[in-house]
């Protein structure tokens, strides 16, 4: 089949990019911390661990925390996490998004730093299963910004780097990019300021969905 346009493959972070879900998960790393009494990070602080895997992001969360609680630090926020999921939605205008570009024969992908198991349930909740054609977790590649996760997807799908793009709403995200050799698109609305995107030279910063959806159907 003939891919149309620049890019095969279109890996999406999940959380803070189609999932509107940074302040709770801020919220749940800050109650988490609470609960085993360590200083709660300021809200900026607990907000720029998003998108790393989980272990990586309460280390830095709680770096005064000694390693034998890291388990119990993880239970902790995946409690407050997993009880109040099913508050979060996509972002508005995501669904009509993927399937445009589903229409034109991309294979979407997600790139997550969260769990198989948070992803699963995330995809289930908002029945995008049958809308992504593969998908690569923290807990079963490696913590961005390593690219293992990407080089799998471009292996799975017989995508090269020139061909693919990873769209994110952190550092962590465009720096995993770069590491991969691949194309990066920054969102603002997510976990980390847009200014600090310009180190690793986005083709662009979009600021809302819709700014999104117009831009890789034009460039994509």
């Amino acid at each position: 089949m003939t891919r149309p346009r620049r890019f095969d493959l279109i890996a999406f972070d999940w959380d803070g990019t189609l999932f509107d879900s940074t302040a709770l998960i801020a919220r749940c790393i800050q109650e988490a911390c609470r609960d085993v009494g360590v200083a709660v990070p300021s809200d900026a602080d607990a907000a720029y661990v998003i998108g790393l895997g989980l272990n990586d992001a309460l280390r830095h969360a709680a770096p005064g925390l000694e390693p034998a609680r890291y388990p119990d630090l993880g239970r902790r926020y995946r409690h407050h996490y997993f009880a109040r999921q099913h508050e979060l939605v996509l972002f508005e205008g995501t669904l009509s998004m993927l399937q445009a570009l589903k229409a034109r024969n991309h294979w979407l992908t997600v790139a997550t730093g969260k769990s198989r198991r948070g992803l699963d349930e995330a995809l289930a909740t908002a029945q995008l299963s049958g809308l992504f054609d593969g998908s690569r977790t923290a807990d079963e590649t490696a913590s961005k910004p390593d690219p293992l996760m990407l080089l799998e997807l471009m292996r799975e799908f017989g995508a090269e780097p020139e061909r693919t793009l990873m769209i994110g709403d952190t550092t962590h995200d465009l720096q995993m990019a770069r590491n991969a050799g691949v194309a990066r698109l920054g969102v603002s609305f997510g976990a980390h300021s847009h200014e600090s995107f310009t180190e690793f030279e986005p083709l662009a910063v979009v600021h809302d969905t819709r700014q999104l959806h117009d831009w890789l159907l034009a460039n994509g």
